[in-house]
């Protein structure tokens, strides 16, 4: 197995994850905001990871897609692979939790079977047969030569076998990023193999206790610091070593874990807040029920709502769901645009203006609405934060 050590920049990096673990993950949440949240962040790790690997799609999108309105745009076999990648981390975290749960290699042929969405084309579920090559998505230069086929089964049970041994000593962002870049050495699979080692690391930090999405998934974080992510894997050399000391890829995974959660917690406070308030404004103020917030929170942010992506939301009818849409418009906290099947509503600035007055942050800039917008979320970030 790879070597490594608990250098003191880690150390105090745990430290940091294991505080806002207290903090956080232990706390309750109400309920329809944490189906929300986790929504929310489903969407945007989905996003960022399928991304990473070549699939051409947005949050805007995927969200939808999770929603089962998959958009015009997206290509039916990159929903699949998008559908794919939000099943594989369905089904750790079914896993994670089970008394009878183990560490073996077709528990990690599962996860990759789902990240392909079982395509059998695409390898799903199944080692790779011949050699495999990493290169430079810029350069298209080879970096890394993985171990030859006829050695992988016998490594990934190798891995297995570690997880299992030192899954109850050591701290679960440690164990999430050995198990990271092991995988991604070892490169089992055709295809796959970033997304697969991303969401067994994300079963480590569950099976570790880390239940909150914050936690449990380093997509994001990875997905906009793409050059920082691929130079961490600089350590495993340029061809398969298994002892290779890892300990600069534990650190820059660690860093990105502790990095993630503080950023992810800030802009969870500020949007839990936005929630309250619009929650408030459909009951209080509209006297409708408190399900009508989650179309409103879309439309705050300028994402289309189409009747089919609501009806997902809210777990409602067709017609109940044109009559939420058409009471929001004709509150005038949402404007409809297009017609028909392509009809979708969106935020108007009454909404923006609406959300201002609640929180009480004073009248928004005469200014396009994205800034407005982009006004509000400050101003309210600044009060939840004391700043």
């Amino acid at each position: 197995m790879y070597v490594w050590q608990i250098t003191p920049e880690i150390s105090s990096d745990l430290e940091r994850i294991e505080q806002l673990h207290r903090v956080l993950d232990r706390g309750t949440l109400p309920r329809r905001w944490a189906g929300r949240l986790r929504r929310e962040l489903e969407a945007e790790a989905t996003a960022a990871s399928t991304s990473m690997e070549g699939v051409p799609v947005t949050v805007e999108e995927v969200r939808r897609i999770l929603a089962g309105d998959r958009p015009s745009s997206v290509k039916e076999a990159d929903a699949r692979l998008v559908e794919g990648y939000r099943d594989a981390m369905s089904f750790v975290l079914r896993r994670a939790d089970d008394p009878e749960f183990s560490w073996q290699t077709e528990l990690i042929l599962g996860i990759h079977d789902r990240v392909m969405a079982g395509s059998y084309a695409s390898g799903a579920g199944r080692f790779r047969t011949g050699p495999a090559f990493v290169a430079d998505a810029a350069t298209g230069l080879v970096v890394f030569e993985p171990p030859p086929a006829e050695a992988v089964p016998g490594l990934v049970q190798e891995l297995a076998a570690f997880a299992h041994s030192a899954g109850g000593d050591l701290p679960p962002p440690v164990l999430a990023a050995l198990l990271h870049a092991r995988l991604a050495g070892v490169h089992p699979f055709s295809d796959g193999n970033g997304r697969t080692a991303r969401v067994l690391a994300s079963l480590a930090m569950y099976r570790g206790g880390f239940a909150r999405p914050q936690f449990t998934s380093l997509e994001e974080w990875w997905g906009s610091h793409r050059r920082d992510y691929y130079d961490s894997f600089a350590c495993l050399g340029t061809s398969w070593d298994p002892d290779a000391d890892v300990t600069p890829f534990v650190a820059a995974h660690v860093r990105a874990q502790r990095l993630q959660v503080d950023s992810l917690s800030l802009k969870e406070a500020t949007e839990r807040v936005l929630w309250g308030i619009l929650e408030d404004v459909v009951t209080e103020d509209l006297g409708l029920p408190p399900r009508l917030a989650d179309a409103l929170y879309d439309g705050f942010f300028g994402r289309d709502v189409t009747n089919r992506y609501y009806r997902s939301l809210a777990d409602v009818s067709v017609p109940t769901a044109t009559s939420d849409l058409g009471r929001l418009e004709a509150s005038g906290l949402l404007r409809a645009k297009g017609a028909g099947r392509s009809r979708a509503y969106v935020g108007s600035e009454q909404l923006v203006a609406a959300v201002a007055r609640a929180a009480e942050l004073g009248d928004p800039p005469a200014s396009a609405l994205e800034t407005q917008r982009a006004w509000v979320m400050a101003r309210l970030a600044e009060k939840v934060h004391g700043g």
